[in-house]
């Protein structure tokens, strides 16, 4: 099809659904209250509909009176009885797909529903909204004279009691439109390989020859793939292989600590970077503006909002409350119910809203993936800054990091003890450690109280990591690809200790 024409008919699309958007712009609260009552009717004659008594809700009030907060392990036997295929019990409709998911690198997998409602009216609905609202702020582009390289997850699609389970970006690929299959590279057949190395290497093969205009894919592994793509080719940077790339669309994890090697591979300045929020419980945020690193929150994907202040999360005083009550630069726990049959869920991520006219967030962490051993509240969007900032002073380059308590021992004070694997490693690790305090003090003033005169913390302790360690250890966990991340903090030890080991087991 002609550039014109593709061009024309997306103009048209983009007007069409630019009017919707308008309307939850205008009218978010309302939106939502709207979509929550739907949701409710729709589910009312389910198992948990006819529990909870769906059909009596008629106020936000009733809804958190009525309907528990939820967590995995509230649904595990919900959702293992519709793995087996039984329907009805919290969406009405058949449920055939199961993202597998299990966070980071949990041992336990998840098995979260995806409803063709969920499907159609949410994840596919976000990537047409994505490409959209590109378009509409890029009007030179060429996006569609080539091809999208799309890094999916590394497991295939298993079929089990009649329903099937996978990574949700297999399951993606897996439903796409016929037509979605001529604008990606790689196949479908190389996307759903189960082998994550020999993938990664199909990958190349299929895709160096191709005329890619835009990536996308979870920086980490991209990464990865694409120092691959340099290696097979010789060449120095993407653009000596692919001219006219112009955009990478990337989620799942922070960009932060790749941008500058991002910058290296990428040397152009007018290249753009277009984040998404997104996971196996739904699609939620889009960044919709050039060179910003807000996203909007999606209000009309079948997905009702709800929200903990993290200064409340998980004690005797925890409250949630509505979008509409929400305010900026303030840290909030996500609950969601869905389109795919998930009520008052927690999913495990943090935000903080920049703006609430309209409603735009950043991603901060995770619930469960913090350092709070000793009051200071150290959260992942701290050190993801802090990083970045002492990477740029020191001309340092991280691979991958992960930090965990040193636990007061007796007299001794407790301190933070972090494992770094750089790619260009700083030319005296002490100072960095020094840079990497001060910039942790400057962004938490609860760090900071703690460090005052080493009053209750000491100075942070950092190992160097040996070459490919987080690599080897994600490996050894059959943990390689997808939406598999790397614990960047966490209150236990087990993650770091583990991974002290295998550094010196080699």
């Amino acid at each position: 099809m002609p550039i014109p024409i593709v061009n024309s008919i997306a103009s048209w699309f983009l007007k069409k659904r630019f009017h919707q958007i308008e309307l939850f712009l205008k009218y978010p609260n309302e939106v939502q209250t709207e979509l929550l009552n739907n949701l409710l009717a729709k589910a009312k004659d389910t198992e948990l509909g006819k529990k909870y008594s769906f059909e009596s809700i008629n106020s936000y009030q009733a809804f958190t009176e009525q309907i528990p907060i939820s967590t995995y392990e509230d649904y595990q036997d919900y959702i293992e009885r519709s793995r087996l295929g039984e329907d009805n019990i919290f969406w009405p409709q058949p449920i055939k797909w199961f993202a597998k998911s299990s966070g980071t690198t949990n041992a336990k997998s998840k098995f979260i529903p995806v409803s063709e409602d969920s499907l159609e009216d949410c994840h596919y609905a976000a990537s047409k909204d994505l490409l959209c609202m590109y378009l509409n702020n890029n009007e030179d582009s060429q996006l569609f004279t080539g091809k999208s390289l799309r890094l999916g997850g590394s497991k295939e699609l298993y079929k089990e009691n009649g329903t099937v389970f996978g990574d949700l970006s297999a399951i993606l690929i897996d439903n796409m439109p016929f037509w979605a299959e001529f604008s990606s590279t790689p196949s479908s057949k190389v996307s759903l390989m189960s082998n994550w190395e020999e993938k990664m290497q199909a990958i190349v093969n299929e895709t160096i020859q191709e005329n890619v205009t835009s990536l996308a894919g979870v920086p980490s592994w991209m990464l990865v793939l694409l120092n691959n793509v340099l290696e097979e080719t010789g060449k120095n940077n993407l653009f000596d292989i692919w001219p006219n790339l112009e955009v990478y669309f990337h989620g799942g994890v922070s960009f932060l600590p790749y941008a500058d090697q991002y910058k290296k591979i990428l040397p152009k300045k007018d290249f753009r970077y277009y984040e998404i929020y997104n996971a196996s419980e739904g699609f939620f945020a889009i960044q919709d503006q050039n060179r910003s690193s807000e996203l909007l929150l999606m209000l009309d994907y079948g997905i009702f909002y709800e929200f903990i202040p993290m200064d409340t999360y998980g004690t005797k005083n925890e409250k949630v409350i509505p979008l509409s009550e929400v305010e900026v630069n303030k840290n909030y726990a996500v609950i969601i119910t869905t389109n795919a049959g998930l009520w008052r869920y927690k999913i495990g991520d943090t935000v903080r809203f920049t703006s609430v006219n309209p409603y735009r967030i950043k991603v901060s962490g995770r619930t469960k993936h913090h350092i709070n051993a000793f009051g200071e509240e150290l959260i992942i969007e701290n050190a993801e800054d802090a990083l970045k900032k002492v990477c740029k002073k020191t001309k340092a380059e991280i691979v991958d990091y992960t930090a965990a308590p040193i636990f007061m021992d007796g007299k001794e004070k407790g301190a933070h003890e972090w494992l770094i694997e750089f790619k260009t490693p700083p030319n005296d690790i002490d100072y960095f450690n020094e840079l990497l305090d001060n910039a942790l003090k400057a962004l938490n003033s609860d760090y900071e109280a703690k460090r005052y005169n080493n009053m209750t913390l000491n100075k942070p302790k950092i190992h160097m990591a040996r070459e490919r360690l987080f690599y080897d250890w994600l490996k050894e966990k059959n943990k390689l690809g997808g939406q598999h991340k790397v614990p960047r903090l966490s209150n236990s030890r087990n993650y770091l200790d583990d991974l002290l080991n295998l550094n010196h087991s080699i």
